[in-house]
């Protein structure tokens, strides 16, 4: 009788966790703003926007929202979606959360996964374990839930391109927050970060910059710091500048969503930023979200993005 050698017989299976998402979890990710739009989670406004007629100023909102409106808007932006070639996803439960229709707040995507924000004001934490659940159910996989002392909003990070992001830091996303979405960029090859101060005043980063191209930027410049401007430009950015408070800050033109490189859904009633837009090459479909402006969001505030083409 001859014993065998005990030992591992077992090895690890040390492949990237990038190249076997879809095996395991599915088409979901993105690495870019612009990219193929092919999913989508949204938040149809539920019965949490209904009587708020005495509630609206503790959600930070301008004013009530007419709720049959609202839901038309929504409808109308869900439809776009589809039309182009996006799975449109809902989050169907919500709880006493009337800012949950704005879901890029409670989550941003990477190429391996979701990050789950931690709200930075009361009025709109809780809203994470209602995402957090959606997420599960789609099998994405959750690559980080801010945690500790970390505050952090899904719409104040912005991705440039594959290795690069402009990340916001202010009232709704705290150096620790920052911290922890950071460590977790770079653990999947983001290699140039460039975090920026949130305006006093300011929510996120996504009022003052967004992406419509390869090479096309849309900005408010009184609101996006000088640094931010320059790693645009230096990695081949043309800047649109928005520079009409009405538009910029009144209906909010920078908040966008491009549906793939070149073409973007905006809010309507931005004629001056749309043409320079279109003067750059972007074809610009509009939409109007006069309700939902009500809750200082738009469209790119609305939209939890989940999966994009790669950009080559």
């Amino acid at each position: 009788m001859t014993m065998e050698a005990h030992g591992e017989r077992w090895f690890a299976n040390e492949t990237p966790f990038k190249d076997q998402m879809k095996d395991y979890w599915g088409e979901w990710g993105l690495n870019s703003e612009i990219g193929k739009l092919r999913a989508v989670l949204l938040r149809r406004p539920g019965s949490e926007i209904e009587g708020m007629e005495q509630t609206y100023k503790k959600y930070r909102w301008l004013a009530p929202m007419d709720p049959v409106k609202a839901r038309e808007e929504h409808d109308q932006l869900a439809q776009i979606y589809r039309d182009h070639g996006a799975t449109v996803h809902y989050l169907e439960e919500t709880g006493p959360y009337p800012n949950a229709i704005y879901m890029r707040d409670t989550v941003v995507m990477t190429p391996e996964g979701a990050i789950v924000s931690r709200m930075g004001i009361d009025a709109r934490r809780g809203e994470e374990k209602y995402v957090a659940k959606a997420l599960a159910n789609l099998d994405i996989p959750i690559i980080k839930t801010i945690n500790g002392t970390g505050i952090f909003e899904g719409a104040c990070l912005l991705w440039v391109d594959k290795e690069s992001v402009l990340i916001g830091v202010g009232n709704r996303s705290n150096a620790e927050g920052v911290r922890q979405v950071e460590e977790e960029l770079k653990n999947i090859g983001v290699t140039n970060i460039c975090r920026i101060q949130v305006p006093f005043g300011n929510t996120h980063i996504d009022g003052a910059v967004n992406i419509a191209d390869k090479d096309v930027a849309a900005i408010f410049p009184w609101h996006l710091p000088h640094e931010a401007a320059v790693f645009l430009m230096d990695r081949g950015f043309k800047l649109i500048e928005c520079n009409w408070p009405e538009e910029s800050e009144g209906t909010l033109a920078v908040n966008f969503v491009a549906l793939e490189p070149g073409k973007v859904v905006m809010p309507s009633g931005n004629h001056r930023t749309k043409d320079k837009l279109e003067k750059a090459g972007v074809e610009v479909v509009e939409i109007d979200v006069t309700e939902i402006l009500k809750g200082w969001g738009a469209i790119h505030c609305m939209t939890g993005q989940l999966s994009r083409d790669e950009v080559e």
